[in-house]
């Protein structure tokens, strides 16, 4: 079966499920020695206890021999076909669907669905509905305190198997749903945190470089003097002077190495975590893309009446740099960048020349993986990542994120808002 084959990336926590179990069986062993021994009901009770105990080996089974911490999608679908099953059984002996704990059936297929594999869940989904159907027709009479089927109206009696094939596919709709989006959300969010990882490394490693810079300096400065004075104390030594030639190259080139890796190769001292305005940060993303892209790009911090500086934060220039560069992407000829602040706010507007955000997923932006329709969009766009990472690294950091298209522009525009105080905190 091929559903059973891709259990990797679907599963359940043992410990949880385990705890779940204990909870069903307790609650069925109470139900069934309460009624039998204390109110004198007439059923299978011996039938019962054995099914019942069926449910407890298996449990035990899972406490003892699966020590793996997570629940594949494989050994969960078994577990949950045992619950199922169990718990048909157990209604079978005590009165099939006008038992009132007949809700419980429906249980197992929705706690599947929001952490198993789709097409596990429908095979679930199948066995709780061929069970709620031979629970309808199959059943052995009891002493029970409710009535039997001879003696309700047929209206009242099917009404309750197709209320609860109507719960089951409801409830197992919004539990797909909801698991699918939460699944999506979360493997969005792990890759912004390994960029943001990333990001971070690249730093330190940038860092330590300039302090590799920094440090052998004053070295390489020696030696390149001292290949200077060999150079004239073996002037005319054809050989020697080759050499010389060479290593003195060679430490040219060291220099120019650690200069290019460090993070701002034009500061000596200042080169980790200084404090710039927006305008700044922006000024050095738009430059790095100025140097790689044909498109024009245009600056305004006219209206930038009160620049605060705040400390370098990876997250904002992340989050900057996707939004730009989506604009990039999409512009036809120009992109433009607008810095504005007053006493209360500081905003960044970001707008291109392009077609603008498709209007079929206009009401989406912000969210991954998602695709336009539209034909024309289809070769460029992607799913929603890049904004989706922006936009949740810049919220991270206070900001508030607007995404339309422009009426000024007709392309798509993005506004970055921040309250001063927030920014003066990061």
């Amino acid at each position: 079966m091929e559903f059973l084959n891709n259990s990797k990336n679907y599963s359940l926590n043992r410990k949880t499920y385990i705890n779940l179990r204990w909870i069903a069986i307790i609650g069925q062993l109470i139900s069934i020695n309460l009624a039998y021994l204390f109110f004198n009901f007439e059923f299978s009770f011996i039938k019962a206890n054995i099914i019942i105990l069926i449910g407890t080996i298996s449990n035990i089974y899972l406490i003892s021999f699966y020590s793996k911490n997570l629940l594949s999608n494989r050994a969960a679908f078994y577990f949950l076909i045992i619950d199922i099953l169990q718990l048909s059984l157990l209604l079978y002996l005590t009165g099939g669907v006008l038992n009132p704990f007949v809700i419980f059936i429906i249980i197992p297929s929705v706690f599947a669905s929001l952490s198993l594999e789709k097409k596990t869940n429908y095979i679930l989904i199948i066995i709780t509905l061929f069970s709620i159907i031979f629970l309808t027709f199959f059943y052995e009479e009891t002493s029970l305190p409710f009535p039997s089927k001879s003696l309700i109206n047929n209206y009242f009696y099917f009404s309750i198997p197709i209320s609860l094939v109507i719960a089951l596919c409801f409830l197992n709709f919004f539990a797909i749903t909801f698991g699918q989006e939460s699944s999506l959300r979360k493997n969005a969010l792990d890759k912004t945190q390994q960029l943001i990882a990333k990001e971070h490394e690249l730093v330190s490693l940038g860092g330590q470089a300039a302090a590799a810079a920094h440090s052998l300096a004053t070295p390489l400065s020696t030696i390149k003097v001292i290949t200077q004075e060999l150079s004239n104390s073996f002037r005319g030594n054809q050989d020697v002077e080759n050499d010389i030639k060479l290593l003195t190259e060679q430490v040219e080139r060291c220099n120019q190495i650690l200069k290019k890796l460090t993070i701002n190769p034009d500061v000596d001292d200042e080169f980790i975590d200084y404090d710039l305005t927006l305008s700044n940060y922006l000024k050095e993303i738009i430059k790095s893309f100025q140097d790689i892209s044909k498109k024009k790009f245009f600056f305004q911090d006219s209206q930038n009446t009160n620049p605060l500086k705040f400390r370098r934060s990876i997250e904002i220039i992340y989050g900057l740099r996707n939004f730009i560069g989506n604009a990039n992407k999409f512009a036809k000829e120009k992109v433009f960048i607008t810095v504005n602040s007053d006493s209360e706010f500081t905003e960044v507007i970001i707008e291109d020349d392009g077609e603008g955000f498709p209007k079929d997923i206009l009401d989406k932006i912000g969210e991954p993986y998602i695709r336009t329709k539209e034909n024309n969009y289809n070769k460029k766009s992607g799913l929603g990542l890049g904004i989706f990472i922006g936009g949740t690294l810049l919220e991270r950091n206070y900001a508030k994120v607007i995404c339309r298209n422009s009426i000024t522009r007709n392309g798509a525009e993005v506004i970055i808002k921040w309250k001063n105080a927030d920014l003066k905190g990061i």
